[in-house]
């Protein structure tokens, strides 16, 4: 929903922005602006776009996993995709997800953040931290199961069965 709530409130400033920018140099102008980031922006995802398949194809003949080329040839769809709606805000962003020295930024930028959020402790809705990362007094977490030949798991006082299939290792594969 928050995610769902951020889109919604940077479409409708996009479409501000390119209001007041259209009201102070005229509708033709803007137009031209807005076809011209566009045309830009496609001629930029073409030419990225290459060089990271020719790098992707590079790797993988070497035998390695392009993951960052995954990623980049991800933020190349995403500015593209910016790139295409109007609005003045969408082509900034987009350019930043195509132009490689501001994408590194960015990368950088989220990687930060990403170590921050996951430094933070996680709560739930009742704003307790969750299950999965509070510790039980006998050293365990709440997900570990407390006897896996029963298949049992411990509940705080109440015992309930696992859901799921159960293969013994001496038990053959079929």
């Amino acid at each position: 929903m928050p995610l769902l709530l951020l889109i919604s409130l940077f479409t409708l400033l996009d479409f501000v922005v390119l209001f007041s920018i259209g009201s102070q140099i005229g509708l033709l102008a803007t137009l031209l602006l807005v076809l011209a980031t566009g045309f830009i922006g496609l001629h930029l995802i073409r030419r990225e776009g290459t060089a990271t398949l020719a790098r992707a194809q590079q790797r993988l003949a070497q035998g390695e996993l392009p993951s960052d080329e995954l990623l980049t040839g991800a933020a190349l769809i995403f500015g593209g995709a910016l790139l295409l709606a109007p609005g003045f805000l969408s082509d900034a962003l987009g350019l930043l997800c195509i132009v490689p020295t501001a994408r590194r930024w960015v990368a950088r930028g989220l990687a930060r953040l990403n170590l921050r959020l996951q430094g933070s402790p996680r709560h739930g809705p009742s704003g307790q931290p969750d299950d999965w990362q509070q510790a039980r007094p006998n050293g365990k977490h709440a997900y570990e199961a407390d006897s896996h030949e029963t298949g049992q798991q411990r509940d705080g006082n109440e015992e309930r069965p696992l859901e799921g299939d159960f293969i013994s290792r001496d038990e053959p594969r079929r």
